[in-house]
């Protein structure tokens, strides 16, 4: 009885004191894991030379490939890892065809539609694995009319070619890629009437600004031949597998074609991407009155005009739809006390050509963090909460990988998950930037000013942030660009996403044959510090997610972020009938329950000692599953209206521009309907997506108090 009295007492004592002296041992570790010692730029500069030696689009053999380099890179790390597989529906070009008719006497040009490799160019004998340049997803047909130039296609640019009379109907639309997504360039060319659409990259945009500039692999600019390919789709996943898995090597529920096309996200009319030079070619074709200003491109280029016509496209495009095998690669690392939590880590590993920044800069700083964790784990270091890191496959379709991942486990993820935290374009060029929801921006913050800036060792990142006294610059999370969308969006998971050079100036070869190793040492990154330092936020950031005994959450930035968002959506409001007090209310409310639930914290802290060990880390748990928790209220069953898979009621992607961050979604695309039709229903549907978004912030209060009302 004595013996098993004092072996009680010692598993008490021994317990008590792992909670006690654990977080300055943690402490310890997440120092030494931003330290030089771990940190290691050849390694990092190994990885994306491997990872790019070959074009790797979703469902090739060199993309299988790639998804062993980072099994075995988890593996050699001593990290449990595994490959889950699914079939997904993906398109890839069988023919594509552009040809220009000009007034007589001028002959049809016949445009070759390809990327031009350069004199010493590394990689020229595996350019011909290069997937002709094309759209995912495109509707496959002929297409014939007059051309019409119409900017970037925006909805505000054919506003703006009706005020003055132009008519978009039957014609075949060019516009320039940039400021929204390509799929809702295409979207919006089909609802004004078009019957095709070529989208070319204005040398304005991504040449340099024209005027002689040089362009790769002399400097950074896209090359005259360069081609930005992606997908047209406008949802997420599998279109075959709205809202569910595909599952792999099994039978699984697909809808049909004309089912697929009935849910309105994949594109009616066919499209075509091309170059700066054939986009010029063909705007030389159109006639009409000179577009305004700010439609005009480079200084050198030829005054754009918006037609339609005289000149005639003959677009063509043929597609091929196969169920091909995609993998994500998973590495685990359990917690040792709550191994039933997860923060998770993100990039995906596929891309449309070698992928150097977009995604593999990426992949090369998750297999940076996932070695520096390994090191970690030998000098004794164990996660309280599990890590889970994620190399997803397909994103560039659609953020295919990791929404079927979500989709399959859904309910394990929305009970478990403390915060995904993503990496796509991880090193582009100069300058950190951060996207998160915001009771992670101190988190963020205080990473920052713990890494130094790797293009001025002098100081730390947040002191270059903040050098000019201007605020740390941490966007949100709106858009559906990146693998964050289905975590956030889909199920209400806390979520950041990090990249150094965050505008398309410091990455204009996007999407195109130039991504390229060479590129990245020549421009993107060429001692690999910023791969380093991206690596050491990423990392800092999980580290202290999985280790620290409160989750490091802050919901007065949130409550404060909203009231902000709130004071400029009552700007945009023209309708003063419609009341926004509900949404000032909820988030007065919202205020209200983050002090409470920082209090109970201190409270607790405040409380530890020998004799109430267990009962406060009953405690802990208890509030820091509220604080986990809270974000899963900001969703709505229902989702946004016309895109009921996006569930977040606060941030979300516009109706009309899937890449925009946007806050409260919903209300946004309520309120430019409205101004649109200036009609009572119109302007009622606004106020029912106030209240909307005033319940769900309501609700998020109630799961921070933890209490019923």
């Amino acid at each position: 009885m004595i013996k098993t009295g004092t072996t009680t007492l010692l598993a008490i004592v021994t317990s008590y004191l792992l909670l006690v002296i654990t977080p300055t041992q943690k402490s310890t570790y997440h120092s030494l894991f931003i330290s030089n010692s771990l940190s290691d730029n050849a390694s990092i500069s190994h990885h994306l030379k491997t990872l790019t030696r070959r074009p790797h689009i979703a469902g090739s053999e060199a993309n299988a490939d790639a998804a062993t380099y980072v099994l075995s890179v988890f593996t050699s790390s001593n990290i449990p890892s595994h490959i889950a597989s699914y079939d997904v529906a993906l398109t890839y070009p069988l023919s594509r065809s552009l040809v220009l008719t000009n007034p007589p006497p001028q002959p049809p040009t016949t445009f070759t539609l390809q990327q031009e490799t350069y004199e010493g160019d590394p990689y020229a004998d595996v350019a011909d694995e290069v997937v002709p340049t094309f759209h995912a997803y495109a509707k496959s047909g002929t297409a014939t009319g007059p051309v019409c130039y119409v900017n970037y296609g925006r909805v505000e640019d054919y506003e703006t070619l009706e005020r003055t009379g132009v008519n978009v109907s039957g014609t075949v639309v060019l516009a320039r890629h940039g400021k929204i997504y390509r799929g809702d360039i295409v979207k919006n060319a089909q609802d004004a009437g078009a019957v095709g659409v070529v989208i070319y990259s204005d040398r304005k945009d991504y040449g340099g600004g024209g005027g002689g500039a040089s362009w790769f692999p002399d400097d950074k600019w896209l090359p005259p031949s360069g081609v930005q390919v992606g997908s047209v789709y406008g949802g997420l996943g599998d279109p075959t597998t709205p809202g569910w898995a595909s599952a792999s090597g099994g039978e699984c529920e697909r809808l049909s074609k004309d089912e697929v096309e009935r849910e309105g996200d994949v594109p009616l009319i066919p499209s075509l991407p091309v170059s700066a030079a054939d986009g010029e070619k063909i705007m030389r074709s159109v006639g009409g009155s000179v577009a305004e200003d700010d439609w005009q491109g480079s200084k050198d280029a030829p005054v754009y005009r918006v037609g339609p016509g005289p000149g005639v496209l003959n677009l063509t495009y043929t597609g091929q739809k196969v169920i091909a095998t995609i993998q994500n690669v998973f590495g685990v690392i359990e917690g040792a006390e709550e191994p039933d939590r997860f923060v998770i880590l993100g990039n995906h590993r596929d891309a449309w050509t070698f992928g150097a920044v977009d995604p593999n800069s990426g992949t090369a700083a998750l297999l940076e963090v996932a070695q520096r964790m390994g090191k970690l784990q030998k000098k004794g270091w164990r996660p309280r909460r599990t890590i889970i890191l994620c190399n997803w496959d397909a994103e560039e379709y659609g953020l295919t990988g990791s929404t079927e991942w979500v989709e399959e486990n859904r309910e394990i993820l929305a009970s478990r998950a403390v915060a995904y935290l993503n990496g796509d374009c991880v090193v582009g060029g100069p300058g950190l930037n951060a996207r998160a929801t915001p009771q992670l921006d101190e988190l963020i913050k205080r990473a920052t000013q713990q890494v130094k800036d790797p293009d001025n060792p002098s100081r730390s990142i947040y002191e270059s942030w903040t050098s000019s006294g201007s605020s740390p610059p941490l966007g949100r999370l709106g858009g559906g660009g990146s693998d964050y969308a289905p975590f956030l969006q889909h199920v209400g998971i806390p979520a950041a996403d990090i990249a150094f050079g965050g505008d398309i100036a410091a990455y204009p070869v996007y999407h195109s044959l130039y991504d390229d190793f060479i590129w990245m040492e020549k421009f993107g990154d060429p001692m690999f510090q910023r791969h380093a330092a991206a690596a050491s936020v990423w990392g800092l950031v999980a580290l202290w997610l999985a280790d620290e005994e409160f989750l490091p959450f802050d919901y007065l930035s949130y409550a404060k972020e909203l009231q902000l968002s709130v004071g400029k959506l009552e700007d945009e409001i023209s309708n003063k009938d419609i009341n926004l007090s509900p949404i000032f209310s909820s988030i007065n409310e919202l205020e209200k329950a983050a002090i409470k639930i920082n209090n109970q914290r201190k409270e607790i802290e405040a409380s530890k000692g020998w004799t109430t060990w267990k009962k406060d880390h009953l405690k802990v748990r208890e509030l820091n599953d509220r604080l986990m928790m809270a974000e899963r209220a900001f969703t709505d069953r229902d989702g946004l209206f016309g895109m009921s898979w996006y569930k977040h009621l606060i941030y979300g992607p516009s109706k009309h521009n899937d890449y925009g961050s946007q806050s409260f979604p919903g209300i946004d695309d309520a309120v430019k309907m409205a101004k649109k039709l200036q009609t009572a229903e119109s302007w009622h549907r606004v106020q029912h997506e106030v209240w909307r978004v005033s319940r769900v912030i309501m609700h998020a209060s109630l799961v921070l108090v933890g209490q019923l009302t």
